[in-house]
């Protein structure tokens, strides 16, 4: 799928030698590198430079800065220079990582040894002391080959990172009241590189309104629309109205991103909304995330952030749930858990803003619960327009960034599984099978005050995600430990 919205990440590898030891040593080995690289397909440049002194660095940075890299890997192809190193990595304008060289066979023992393993040692502790952010893989002295893989695992890493920091969150609308959980500081956000364009409802009606005189345009994606639907359009009237809201978001995003390079959006999307515009946003939501551009329910600044860092980290749509409702044991009797006991599931659900492709079935339906409360039940019209059905069975990775009532950034990462179940239920929903998900839902997402949202993406991510939270100086990073293992303050007599 070709999402927009999201980061080319191409690295650029430089090499670095120690002046004691032979910079042919450090050239014939990243050679071989390269070589590994251009194998596994990854978008990979070498510096032409060997860097042995700090002028050499900044030679080395401003060259792959001008081949437009985003992101880089300083090589220690023998023990490398920790000085000049560091200074690189100080100046390199993107998340960088550092990996050494193994020494091959024992016939480079005599005299070409590298005594890599050592200066990654001197390295490291030159990157503590300019307090840099730097990955270093959980293996990171290898062969070419093994390095290569390390570096292709890094490009995810590397996508999240560029994403976040040139990112803007459009938001519309103030933080429902009911909702303090969005009602997060924005501070972090910032902190992260992060910027924050907040807007009222009305400038989004205003322009609502406005895109209402491109007629061509709103009927080419109408057209689109029912085609996406089939036979799950049930109501054609719609779609028009839908369209151009479509439009109205998509002219939005394209005239304010200013100085930002991507942008996702927050958006208010009920009680007011439905009377004012004349439907639920819920389906336009999903299309714009299936495109790349994430739009969270119910002004979630957080939420669309961590949808956004999702989508760069599996290159894939991610979606935002409800961490929603148990799941009764006859929805699940004979059924396949993939392993997971009962007690660690629970249904993700949301109105209906997750995109068709990551959908096992889906139609055009109507928000029951806002129906209700509307509509007094009756037939809908105003609170149509969700897109519901179960979510596509297969890997699942929940995760969200949030700030924290102290504007700390705080994070958590879990892996599972959407099972192939039917939920019984309406929305957009799907049983979730997290493994010791019980008592990470009591001890970090109740007992460290996460919201009720979570970003959710269609395949495994944890490992990305990781390492790019760290990277972008989140130091409180909450994952689920197994039986036996205590989460901090749990009470080991219960």
């Amino acid at each position: 799928m070709n999402l927009i919205n999201m980061p080319e990440i191409k690295i650029g590898i430089v090499g670095v030698s120690r002046d004691c030891f032979p910079a042919s040593l450090t050239k014939k080995r990243l050679d071989a590198l390269m070589s590994e690289l251009k194998k596994l397909k990854v978008n990979a440049v070498a510096s032409s430079v060997i860097v042995e002194n700090e002028a050499q660095a900044l030679e080395a940075c401003d060259e792959l800065a001008s081949e437009e890299c985003n992101a880089a890997v300083a090589y220690l192809g023998n023990f490398g220079p920790e000085a000049p190193t560091t200074l690189f990595l100080r100046d390199f304008p993107g998340p960088c990582m550092v990996v050494a060289a193994a020494e091959e066979n024992k016939a480079v023992l005599a005299t070409d040894r590298g005594d890599a393993l050592c200066g990654l040692l001197n390295c490291s502790y030159n990157i503590g002391l300019r307090r840099l952010a730097v990955h270093i893989p959980q293996v990171p002295v290898g062969l070419p080959k093994d390095l290569a893989k390390e570096i292709q695992s890094f490009v995810p890493v590397a996508r999240v990172v560029v994403g976040v920091t040139g990112l803007k969150v459009f938001g519309f609308g103030p933080r429902p009241q009911d909702f303090l959980a969005c009602n997060a500081p924005i501070q972090p956000l910032y902190d992260l590189g992060v910027e924050v364009m907040e807007n009222s409802e009305l400038d989004l009606l205003a322009a609502y309104t406005k895109a209402a005189a491109d007629k061509a345009a709103i009927k080419a994606i109408a057209s689109d629309m029912a085609r996406e639907l089939g036979a799950g359009c049930c109501w054609p009237d719609l779609l028009p109205r839908l369209a151009q809201f479509e439009l109205t978001l998509m002219n939005f995003y394209e005239k304010n991103l200013g100085a930002a390079t991507y942008g996702v959006f927050a958006d208010k999307c009920w009680p007011a909304f439905e009377s004012a515009f004349g439907f639920v946003p819920c389906y336009v939501n999903s299309r714009l995330a299936g495109r790349g551009i994430p739009v969270a329910c119910e002004v979630d600044l957080y939420g669309a952030l961590s949808e956004y860092m999702l989508q760069c980290a599996t290159g894939l749509p991610a979606t935002l749930l409800d961490i929603n409702n148990s799941v009764p044991a006859d929805v699940i009797k004979g059924k396949n858990l993939k392993g997971v006991p009962a007690k660690d599931l629970f249904m993700g659900f949301h109105c209906g803003n997750t995109c068709s492709s990551c959908m096992k079935n889906c139609a055009m339906k109507f928000q029951l619960i806002m129906n209700r409360g509307l509509e007094g039940g009756k037939a809908p019209d105003i609170t149509r327009g969700t897109l519901e059905g179960q979510l596509k069975p297969g890997p699942a990775t929940m995760f969200r960034l949030q700030g924290n009532a102290d504007a700390e950034l705080v994070s958590y990462i879990a892996e599972g599984e959407f099972l192939d179940i039917d939920p019984c239920s309406f929305g957009g929903i799907g049983v979730v099978g997290i493994r010791d998900f019980a008592r990470f839902y009591r001890h970090v997402l109740i007992g460290k005050h996460f919201p009720h949202h979570g970003g959710f993406g269609f395949a495994r991510a944890g490992k990305a995600l990781f390492e790019a939270v760290k990277l972008l100086g989140v130091e409180d990073v909450n994952t689920p430990l197994p039986e036996g293992v205590r989460y901090p303050g749990e009470n080991p007599f219960a």
